[in-house]
C-alpha cells in the first residue's frame, strides 16, 4: 500500500537549541518521549522499542542540531521516511519542530494524534514549550 507524506510544525517558545536537540536528535533523548527505548547498534542501524515491539530503522541523514532522518526497514527500496527537524526563525529567534512522517491514508488522523501526543511528553518530560501550528 501506498504511503502519503504528513508535514506537523510545532512553535517552540524560548527553549536552547542544545536541549531541543538531545530531545530529538540523540538515542536516550528518543527514549524518553518516542519510544520505550531506542538503541544505536552501529552508526547506521537503529532498535526502537514499545513494550514487546521491536523496530529497526537506518539512520540516513544527520545534520546534528539541524535535523535526523530515519527509514524503517520495511521501508527500504522506497522514497518513505521519517524525520525531525530544527529551523530557528533568525528575526524572531523562534524555534520551529518540523516533523515528516509518511502514513496510509487511512492511519493519518491517527498518525496526527499520535505525533501530537509524542510531542506533548517531550514537553513534559524536557519543559519545553511547544505550541501547535
Amino acid at each position: 500500500m501506498k504511503k502519503s507524506k504528513i508535514e506537523l510544525e510545532y512553535n517552540l517558545k524560548s527553549p536552547s537549541l542544545n536541549a531541543v536537540w538531545i530531545a530529538v536528535g540523540t538515542p536516550a533523548g528518543m527514549s524518553e518521549w518516542f519510544a520505550d527505548q531506542v538503541v544505536a547498534e552501529t552508526d547506521r542501524l537503529y532498535s526502537f522499542f514499545w513494550e514487546e515491539n521491536k523496530q529497526q530503522a537506518k539512520l540516513i541523514a544527520l545534520k546534528p542540531h539541524n535535523y535526523i532522518r530515519f527509514q524503517w526497514l520495511e521501508d527500504e527500496q522506497t522514497d518513505v521516511f521519517f524525520e525531525i527537524r530544527l529551523t530557528v526563525n533568525e528575526l524572531t529567534n523562534e524555534m520551529v519542530l518540523h516533523i515528516t512522517d509518511f502514513v496510509l491514508d487511512t492511519e493519518k488522523e491517527d498518525a496526527i494524534l499520535v505525533w501530537n501526543k509524542q510531542i506533548e511528553i517531550m514537553q513534559r518530560k524536557n519543559g519545553l514549550y511547544f505550541f501547535y501550528k
